[in-house]
């Protein structure tokens, strides 16, 4: 792979610190109820790494569908995460831009190749995700999502 199979972006992601106060703000400002307030990372099928280690990373979250890009509002909680290390380093603000991937591996060895390394992977019932860290190049974080259904 000599490149990322999308270059569509389906979501930016924000590291805030209440994501109830955070997610009624934006609410109020689109004029659309508030989404509901989601636990992130905490279900069996999370196997969490940060940095190569197993990691209990959790946080709470708020997803608006805005088009074809959605908006997520992530609160971290307790243990290291890439969401943990954002905030206390940064403060608040935008985190990652995500795109979908056929092929998580081929993805994650082609950002590799650029000298992005993965920080952070995961996943859920139904898919997986992994944060490359390519501040160096671009700015921000980049996240992968593959979606198995």
């Amino acid at each position: 792979m000599n490149k990322l199979d999308s270059n569509v972006v389906v979501q930016i992601g924000i590291i805030v610190k209440d994501v109830e106060k955070t997610a009624s703000a934006y609410a109020g400002l689109f004029g659309i109820p508030r989404p509901e307030v989601v636990p992130i990372a905490d279900d069996s099928f999370a196997n969490t790494t940060y940095h190569g280690q197993a990691s209990e990373a959790k946080g709470k979250a708020a997803f608006f569908d805005l088009g074809p890009v959605q908006m997520e509002l992530i609160e971290p909680l307790g243990a290291p995460s890439t969401w943990e290390e954002f905030l206390r380093t940064r403060g608040e603000g935008i985190h990652h831009i995500a795109f979908k991937t056929q092929d998580m591996g081929a993805a994650r060895e082609f950002l590799a190749s650029k000298g992005m390394e993965t920080v952070q992977q995961g996943g859920w019932d139904g898919g997986q995700y992994a944060y490359v860290d390519s501040s160096k190049q671009l700015g921000t974080i980049l996240e992968l999502l593959h979606f198995d259904k």
